[in-house]
Order: C-alpha cells, then sequence, then structure tokens
C-alpha cells in the first residue's frame, strides 16, 4: 500500500501543471538545498575544533550540549512559520477499502522524512564521527547521534500539534512567539536554566543508554497524538459543513468623500475586515510600529544611522508592503467579474493608493513617541513616510502588474505563503534597499540633512509626477488583463 501511495504522489506532482509552470522555482528550491546540506556538513565537521581552540579547558561536547536549548527552540519557531504537514489527495481513497489507519500513517511517516529532519543528519553525524575519532567512548557517540534524531523528530510532531491547535485563531504564531520569549528570558535572566538542565538530561542519557526510552516515549505519545488529530478530519464531508457567522453590514458612508474612488474605497476596508488573510495586514501594524524598540535602544546600532532608514521604511510602510504587494491578488477571487464591469481601471489602482497613503501617515503619527530616541529618528521616519508615498507605493503597484498568483482570503492568516510568487521576493530589493543607499551616499559624503533630503525630494517628485505614474502603471495592468484573469481562474 505505501508503494501505491508514493507512485499516486510521484505521477500527481510531475503531472500537474504547477510543476512545469515553477520549474524554475523548483530548480531555485534544489540550489538552496544544497547550500544548506554544505552549511550544515561544515558545522558538523568545524564546531568541535572551533570548540576546542576556543575552549581549551572544556569539553566540546558539553559546551554543544548546552546550546542545544537555543538549537531547539529556533528550531520549532522556524518549522512553525516554514513547514507544514504533507498532504494528499485522500478524498478519492476514502470511498476505496483502504484502512483510514494506513492512510494516516503514510501521512505522518512521510512528515519523518521532511528536509526539515532530513537537513540536521548532515551537522549530527559528522559531529557524531569526531567525537568517535576524538576517542569518546563509541556507544556515548552512537546514543548521542541517535537522540538528537529523535529530539528532531519530537520537534517534528511537537510543531504539528501546535499547528492545528492555533490554525483556526487570528495571529496564531503570537502564543508561541510569546512562549518562547518566555522561555527565552527565564533562561536568560536565570531564573530557570534550561540549558544546564537540558545539558543534564543529554548527558545522562548518553552515559546510561537504557534512558533513551524516555524520549522515545515521549516521541510515541506526540505522534499518537497526531494520528488521533488527523483521525478526527479523515472524512468525506469532514470540510462540507459551513460555518455560521453573524453578519454585520455597515455602509461606510464618510468614504464618500473621496469621489470616484470610493466604490473601491468600500470594498478594499470590507475585504480588510472580513477575511482572514487580508485582516492580518491590519493587525501585523502592532508589530510593526514596535519594531523600532529592537534597535533604537541598543547601542550598537547607535551610530549606525543608515539602519534607521531601513527602520523608518519599515514601520512607516508595514502595511503598505504587507497589503500592496498582493494587488491585484486580493481580489482573484472575483478578478474576471470586476474586469468584466464597466469601471475605469485608474480609478481602481487608485483606490489602492490612497489606503497605502492613509496607513503611512497614520503609521507615522504613532511613531511619533520615538522622539524619545532622539530628534534624528522622528526626521527619518518623516522623511521615510515621504519616500513611501511617493516612490515605494508607486514600485508597489507598478509590481501587481507582474502578479499571478491566486490567494484564498479564507485561509489562516499569519505566514501563509499561498499566492507568494517571484514577484514578492524580487520587490523587496527596491523597496527597502534602495532608500538605505539613496540615504547613505550624501550622508557619507556631505552630511545627515542631505541624505533626509534625498529621501523627502524624491518622495515629492514621486507625489507631484503621481498622474504620469499612475498613467504608466494603469497601462501596464490593462496589457496584462486577460493573462492575470487566466492565471486567476486557476489554482495555484
Amino acid at each position: 500500500m505505501i508503494t501505491n501511495f508514493l507512485n499516486f504522489e510521484w505521477k500527481q506532482f510531475f503531472r500537474s501543471s504547477y510543476w512545469q509552470k515553477n520549474i524554475a522555482l523548483n530548480i531555485l528550491l534544489a540550489f538552496l538545498a544544497i547550500y544548506f546540506i554544505l552549511m550544515f556538513l561544515a558545522l558538523g565537521v568545524s564546531i568541535y575544533p572551533l570548540l576546542k581552540k576556543q575552549f581549551p579547558e572544556s569539553d566540546p561536547l558539553l559546551l554543544v550540549n548546552g546550546a542545544l536549548f537555543y538549537w531547539f527552540l529556533g528550531d520549532l519557531i522556524m518549522r512553525f512559520f516554514l513547514q507544514k504537514l504533507p498532504v494528499m489527495n485522500i478524498k478519492p481513497l476514502l470511498v476505496l477499502p483502504i484502512k483510514r489507519s494506513k492512510i494516516l500513517n503514510y501521512v505522518l511517516g512521510k512528515s519523518a522524512t521532511s528536509f526539515f529532519n532530513f537537513l540536521p543528519l548532515f551537522a549530527i553525524i559528522p559531529f557524531g564521527v569526531i567525537l568517535i575519532i576524538e576517542g569518546y567512548p563509541e556507544t556515548t557517540a552512537i546514543v548521542w547521534i541517535l537522540l538528537m534524531y529523535i529530539f528532531t523528530l519530537t520537534i517534528n510532531f511537537l510543531n504539528f500539534i501546535i499547528e492545528a491547535k492555533s490554525a483556526e485563531t487570528e495571529l496564531s504564531f503570537l502564543p508561541l512567539i510569546v512562549l518562547a520569549s518566555v522561555l527565552f528570558g527565564l533562561n536568560y535572566f536565570e531564573l530557570i536554566e534550561f540549558t544546564s538542565l537540558l545539558a543534564k538530561g543529554i548527558n545522562a542519557i548518553t552515559e546510561n543508554a537504557i534512558l533513551l526510552l524516555i524520549p522515545i516515549a515521549v516521541l510515541t505519545v506526540l505522534y499518537y497524538i497526531n494520528y488521533m488529530l488527523l483521525k478526527t478530519k479523515l472524512y468525506v464531508d469532514g470540510s462540507l459543513k459551513a460555518k455560521a457567522d453573524v453578519a454585520v453590514t455597515t455602509d461606510m458612508a464618510w468614504t464618500r468623500r473621496f469621489g470616484d474612488i470610493a466604490p473601491f474605497l468600500q470594498l478594499d476596508l470590507k475585504l480588510l475586515w472580513r477575511n482572514k488573510r487580508p485582516r492580518s495586514s491590519i493587525f501585523i501594524l502592532v508589530i510593526g510600529l514596535l519594531y523600532g524598540l529592537f534597535f533604537y535602544p541598543n547601542p550598537i546600532y547607535k551610530e549606525w544611522v543608515p539602519m534607521f532608514v531601513f527602520v523608518g521604511v519599515f514601520v512607516t510602510g508595514i502595511f503598505m508592503i504587507n497589503f500592496g504587494q498582493f494587488i491585484p491578488a486580493w481580489d482573484s477571487g472575483y478578478y474576471k467579474l470586476l474586469m468584466s464591469q464597466n469601471i475605469k481601471y485608474k480609478q481602481y489602482l487608485n483606490s489602492k493608493f490612497s489606503l497605502m497613503l492613509i496607513s503611512a501617515i497614520i503609521m507615522f503619527v504613532l511613531s511619533i513617541p520615538y522622539v524619545y530616541f532622539g530628534w534624528k529618528i522622528l526626521v527619518i521616519h518623516f522623511a521615510a513616510m515621504v519616500y513611501n508615498i511617493g516612490i515605494n507605493s508607486h514600485i508597489l503597484l507598478l509590481g501587481g502588474s507582474f502578479n499571478r498568483k491566486k490567494i484564498d482570503l479564507t485561509q489562516r492568516a499569519a505566514f501563509n505563503y499561498q499566492g507568494t510568487g517571484a514577484v514578492q521576493w524580487l520587490i523587496g530589493f527596491p523597496l527597502l534597499l534602495i532608500p538605505i543607499l539613496l540615504f547613505y551616499v550624501p550622508y557619507k559624503f556631505v552630511n545627515f540633512e542631505a541624505g533626509i533630503a534625498t529621501l523627502i525630494i524624491l518622495g515629492i517628485i514621486g507625489i507631484v509626477f503621481h498622474q504620469k505614474i499612475m498613467d504608466f502603471i494603469t497601462k501596464k495592468y490593462i496589457n496584462s488583463k486577460y493573462k492575470m484573469i487566466s492565471a486567476f481562474d486557476q489554482d495555484n
């Protein structure tokens, strides 16, 4: 049966249009996989001699065990954001005489062969081999390797449980971030020394192999919990039950003062408030507003003024970037209907621009308290706001004309990468890096005021020539109109 499942998925993958349309992306991912394999291999080979050289009086194995707390914590966070449970089209199988247990064990077993579980072995095994070469008992090295892989699988199944429990909530990543921050803080301030507790536990297991049964038992329990969670959803009609919601209506009369773009502005505001995925663009404002607290109080960045430009662009443009990079994919579900109406494309795009403009102004006003860290911070935020309105907003709208990825608005909001393509990755460079360069050159060769003036002048130029720029962008959208309709009509 396992062979049949593998054969089924192999054919499904290579016969799909997705593979053929994204072959370049798959090649890029293959190169990234090779890169990370080589990096982990280098880490596994070099970590022992580096620790021995840096700390000659300490045992490298004990040092590594002491740092594993941070490894596991970071691994869990990265998996939550990047790793998803392997999926297969199981509905046709549910009407066949196939035991559900076989389907469930196959899906869970497939997750154990994930690249996230495979990658750490390139660091774990070389380090274990070096331990044997350096004179450690073979049983100690082998038990340590097995224990590390068991921990890797444990994090794998723990991640899926957290993912399942938080999938239906808004900003589902916040509980995990808070929990990780609390654990990190307790350890950092030595209230509970998780690093030493974990290191002592690992040392005890490597010295007495029979204790390996404890982590194996934990892994078994997590596997069983995942099994039961999936079993409750493994029904043909499991996804047919509609969720009952109370409808809330509003006419948004205040938007009428915006003239011709008012209907589109109302549509965008309703879309933002009523759907999971775009609603995250609103809640993420809080994170963007607090972003400066990671940099401004830190003395390391005090003299690195160009970094403040990055923070300013990010803080005042967090909504603009998060919302604007998916224009017009937000409307992909009804894009064909929208384009069949007698509407002016420029008005449609101007409504998006107005929403981004308002968000930049609001974020600047809310960030005024950052003046506590110096007047330069406030000036940088103002220059970044003007630059975002005049330049970055137009870059985002222009990038949208190349958008071909459909978005399902009902999917989970937090760190959902559906609809993300090469456009979203490439557009990040001019949005965040170019303003740093534009500021740095006059700042380096003239002074701080010259760098600020450069950003403000460029932003004002973009605002003054807004209509001309929008005419050009509108033509790009009109030329791509039928390509976008065709792309949004397919499942990506």
